[in-house]
């Protein structure tokens, strides 16, 4: 099983037809994203394809802020130090 999960939303191919794919994927274990370019080093996208792929990046951005928020352990009311002390 992989530590990364892919957006499913996500459905990129290069706007020139060479079949390639973008894949936005985020790393369950570190929260880091990875962005994937499958089957060739570069592509071109529509205007289209190129804000879904915002758009996938945005949410794995987002996911990943939960997923850190959610795993700090949160203090006990009145326990934190002040500054100085």
């Amino acid at each position: 099983m992989s530590v990364f999960r892919s957006d499913l939303n996500l459905a990129v191919q290069d706007a020139t037809g060479t079949g390639a794919e973008a894949d936005v994927a985020l790393n369950l274990t570190t929260g880091n994203i990875r962005l994937s370019i499958l089957w060739t080093q570069e592509m071109e996208l529509s205007p289209e394809d190129a804000e879904e792929v915002a758009q996938a990046l945005q949410r794995a951005a987002s996911e990943s802020r939960n997923m850190a928020s959610t795993s700090k352990p949160e203090t006990a009311p009145g326990t934190q130090n002040s500054p100085g002390t």
